[in-house]
């Protein structure tokens, strides 16, 4: 792994194995991402491949995004954001359908304007085919009105123990991180979104800072209802909420905030609710929304 300098130009990161300088997500993949695509990595990014899960019993590649300075300011810390989906995270190389988030060129204008805290990022590749296993709260059944359905296990309970028990306990280990919960977040979209909303109410201990995009809150009938309204004491967790008004039940997210703030969240201080008028479920329009979302959650310090 070689960083470049930090310069604000767009990076690239050198295998350490044999193949030629570029990268390759989810390694434990059977699915194989076009090398022949642009790399758009901007800043300081770190590759560590293959990581692996014992209690997931599986294998995936994890990007780190380190903030402008990491290296000069020698004993400073920083919080940190996880994020699902890393595939789509921060290059077009390997994202779907070649549009990124980019997380790592919006963090990094915003931490050199000063408008956001310098934080590190850290995005997850999922695990293809077992994403829907590992994004699910609950068992469940995703494509039915094809002739196979494809079964959800419902793992987002032992996905969310890889996060806190190996993942992030790693990434403490290797990088100057803030550990505490209130300094770590937990994002993603779709089902992404789904899970990290799931995770942040069964682990509050681990992940207060929620950026829950577009999450599909229609999964196996609306569990997510039921498990905000089993919420008995408010955690404190500081949440980030959005949806887009051309996607399909649209609707049901803004009745997943309004459940929320009826459990006590403070519209403007620990929740904020976004719909993005003609906003779609795509990776696009979960780019434009990763600024406001990151001005909310990691706000510079008055």
């Amino acid at each position: 792994m070689v960083a470049p300098p930090e310069n604000g130009k767009s990076a690239t990161l050198d295998s350490s194995c044999s193949e030629p300088r570029g990268l390759r997500c989810v390694s434990s993949s059977t699915k194989r991402f076009d090398s022949m695509r642009k790399h758009t990595l901007t800043g300081n990014i770190k590759l560590h491949r293959a990581f692996r899960s014992r209690i997931l019993g599986n294998r995936r590649d994890i990007l780190v995004y380190l903030p402008p300075g990491y290296r000069r300011f020698s004993r400073k810390r920083y919080p940190v954001l996880y994020l699902q989906d890393g595939q789509n995270v921060f290059d077009a190389a390997t994202s779907f359908a070649g549009v990124e988030w980019g997380v790592d060129e919006t963090a990094e204008r915003l931490i050199r304007a000063k408008i956001i805290e310098p934080l590190i990022v850290v995005a997850v590749a999922n695990m293809g085919e077992d994403r829907v296993h590992e994004y699910t709260p609950t068992p469940g059944v995703i494509g039915t009105k094809g002739r196979r359905k494809k079964r959800s296990r419902g793992l987002a309970r032992l996905y969310g123990y890889f996060l806190i028990e190996e993942l992030k306990p790693y990434i403490d280990r290797k990088y100057r991180t803030k550990p505490d919960p209130e300094f770590t977040g937990l994002g993603g979209s779709s089902l992404g979104g789904l899970v990290t909303l799931a995770i942040g109410i069964l682990y509050p201990e681990a992940f207060c800072r929620l950026m829950v995009m577009s999450p599909s809150v229609w999964w196996d009938n609306f569990a997510i209802y039921r498990l905000v309204d089993s919420i008995e004491r408010k955690p404190p967790l500081k949440i980030w909420v959005d949806t887009g008004t051309a996607e399909p039940g649209w609707q049901q997210t803004r009745e997943l905030c309004k459940r929320l703030v009826e459990k006590g969240w403070k519209p403007g201080k620990d929740i904020l609710y976004m719909e993005a008028d003609h906003g779609d479920h795509s990776e696009a329009a979960w780019a434009v929304r990763v600024e406001p979302a990151l001005r909310f959650l990691f706000p510079r310090a008055k």
